[in-house]
């Protein structure tokens, strides 16, 4: 991720426990700089999966796209039992997401969500076009195009660069979804849990926060 953030410093074993927001945006920080440098510590080996069997203390609930070129655990270099991933095409809620997000704030204490959304997105072209040609898809994958279109109208079809924006934007519509979990906005109110939207770049590796 860019912007001012901490060193990079080795990941908490599995373990401990990561409390802290600022604490989980800053393992989620360090370990795309890993990744990005070439020299990420997880490998995701049967040993690792073995060690966290007996039970998960993850930091962070990670919203992304199905997009197989973004495999969350990896670009984050995070191992298991540390992040719990949620995966829909173009990051689209439904009440399953909304409900898992619940979940992993209520019942595993996460103190950090974050909405990953990535360059070129397949949901968000998509959306343009069948808004251009006036063409929604039949069936449910007219459901993601629906879900997508508010961002796709607020930056306008004449831009020339609406795909980006409206990813974008898109990442920054489903942070605000993310404060009507049930339970989600008093544990902001708190300060045990902090939302986080962000970008991937499919080119650089890199992860750009967003808000």
């Amino acid at each position: 991720m860019t912007g001012p953030s901490p060193a990079a410093t080795p990941a908490p074993a599995v373990s401990g426990r990561i409390v802290s927001p600022a604490d989980a945006l800053a393992e989620l920080l360090a370990g795309n700089r890993r990744f990005v440098s070439g020299r990420p510590i997880h490998g995701h080996e049967v040993a690792a999966a073995a060690h966290a069997s007996g039970g998960q203390l993850p930091h962070a609930v990670v919203l992304g796209c199905i997009d197989s070129r973004v495999p969350l655990e990896a670009i984050f270099d995070q191992t298991f039992g540390s992040i719990c991933v949620i995966r829909s095409g173009g990051h689209v809620v439904d009440r399953a997401v909304l409900g898992s997000v619940g979940f992993a704030v209520s019942a595993l204490n996460v103190p950090l969500i974050v909405v990953l959304g990535h360059a070129r997105c397949g949901a968000v072209d998509a959306t343009v076009t069948a808004l251009r040609t006036d063409s929604r898809p039949d069936g449910d994958v007219g459901y993601l195009v629906d879900e997508i279109a508010p961002a796709v109208d607020g930056i306008g079809l004449d831009d020339p660069d609406v795909g980006a924006k409206a990813m974008r934007a898109h990442v920054t519509r489903t942070v605000r979804r993310m404060r009507d979990v049930t339970g989600v906005p008093e544990a902001v109110a708190a300060g045990r849990v902090s939302i986080a939207g962000a970008v991937y770049d499919l080119d650089t590796g890199r992860v750009e926060l967003l808000t």
